[in-house]
């Protein structure tokens, strides 16, 4: 009679190779939950600017109007100031190389801003490094003065 080929430690390799497995798909999950958080983040920031841009008009001229006139109209200079005073007094700390990409006025009442950042991983693992120069985000929200 032939022994039997011993299974001990079969088990044991194949359980460690589960765990690796088990721990590179945490530190991915990690790492895109983290990437989203931050686009929400900046997403935030940038509907924040363009509330505050839609209703930047211009406070003299507007009471200084009288009932026939044109209604007043955003331009894109009260737009991209309102939008830097915007970011500037709110800007999260967590958002790498923030940028106003655009911040203009379209049809003198709708006040259209972009912004950038940069994302980068918390976790770098093989799994990630392609991303560990970050990843770059880019939002663009748009609001209505009433």
């Amino acid at each position: 009679m032939t022994a039997r080929p011993r299974d001990e430690g079969r088990v044991m390799i194949l359980s460690l190779l589960y765990v690796v497995l088990a721990l590179l798909l945490v530190t991915a999950v990690a790492s895109a939950t983290s990437i989203h958080l931050e686009r929400k983040a900046l997403l935030a920031l940038a509907d924040g600017a363009a509330l505050a841009a839609a209703t930047a008009l211009d406070e003299e001229a507007y009471y200084a109007r009288t009932g026939g006139e044109e209604p007043l109209m955003l331009t894109d200079a009260s737009v991209a100031a309102a939008v830097e005073r915007h970011v500037a007094a709110t800007a999260a700390d967590d958002l790498e190389g923030l940028a106003i990409t655009r911040a203009v006025a379209i049809d003198g009442r709708t006040a259209e801003v972009t912004l950038a950042a940069v994302a980068r991983p918390p976790l770098i693992t093989w799994v990630t490094a392609p991303w560990s120069d970050g990843i770059r985000l880019e939002v663009t929200t748009r609001a209505r003065a009433g």
